[in-house]
């Protein structure tokens, strides 16, 4: 077990150190900030693309009693990959955040210190605290308190990550300068439409299936649950509905700033216009 908890361990961290020292080889007018974001945002579309595959397999494969089949991808990939990958993008987001802030010249940021951690944790919190909660509820309640039941609603829970390649992906083309192309509009799109359906719209289905086993409508699935299981959804739901709030709100600003050159170009020069 401790090999295989190793291998997730060398993987995540060997990808992100193998992609610092080939980029800026590639373009060599990166900084630091940019090669670390870049390699930050491949590295998690990778783990992304890992999750997704084995939620499609649990998934698919529990479906006929969506509480006692199992699967043992459903446990085994949040040891293997899971827990390390969580452990490894908070140090990748911390040094994220120390690069950027190190190339806009800060003087805190000349080397690290608790300052600069204590900084990045306040900057950072929601997602830190996403992070946190994954690893000290959601891995114990799916290793020791599941009673081995709902191995499929695992599965699903993988899904949630299908939206992280085209996030990830959307700061690259801005990094690269595209974002005026039409394939970054096109993944603003998808980043859209895979966050609601797959980080929003999966919740209430989880409850439709769970409701449809039992014989029950969806308005009653609450109250056939625990107390515990509603409040666990609503703390992994809630950030994910003020997410995307912030991505409709950017779009939406996007979306406007198209239209002013040929709505209304005297609105494009004034700084005041957005």
């Amino acid at each position: 077990m401790l090999q295989v908890l190793a291998c997730g361990a060398v993987v995540f961290p060997g990808l992100f150190f193998a992609f610092r020292k080939i980029l800026p080889c590639v373009f060599k007018h990166w900084s630091d900030a940019d090669v670390v974001l870049v390699s930050e945002r491949l590295v998690s579309s990778l783990h992304a693309l890992m999750a997704t595959t084995v939620g499609v397999i649990v998934a698919s494969s529990c479906r006929e009693n969506v509480i006692n089949d199992r699967h043992w991808l459903a446990t085994y990939f949040i040891i293997w990959y899971g827990v390390p990958y969580m452990t490894y993008d908070i140090f990748a987001m911390y040094l994220s955040h120390y690069h950027r802030f190190r190339v806009k010249g800060h003087e805190d940021y000349k080397q690290h210190s608790l300052r600069t951690v204590k900084t990045f944790v306040r900057r950072d919190f929601l997602l830190v605290l996403h992070h946190i909660a994954l690893l000290t509820i959601l891995l114990p309640v799916t290793l020791f308190h599941r009673k081995d039941q709902g191995d499929f609603f695992i599965g699903c829970l993988f899904l949630t990550e299908l939206s992280t390649p085209f996030v990830s992906l959307g700061k690259i083309f801005i990094q690269l300068s595209l974002q005026e192309s039409w394939l970054h509009k096109a993944n603003g799109g998808m980043v859209i439409l895979t966050f609601f359906l797959f980080r929003i719209a999966l919740f209430p289905y989880m409850y439709w299936v769970y409701g449809r086993h039992y014989g029950i409508p969806l308005y009653s699935v609450p109250f056939h649950l625990p107390l515990s299981t509603n409040l666990g959804n609503v703390c992994i739901l809630a950030p994910q509905v003020y997410w995307f709030v912030l991505l409709l709100r950017k779009g939406l600003r996007l979306y406007r700033r198209s239209r002013m050159p040929d709505s209304c170009p005297a609105a494009a020069d004034n700084p005041k216009a957005d």
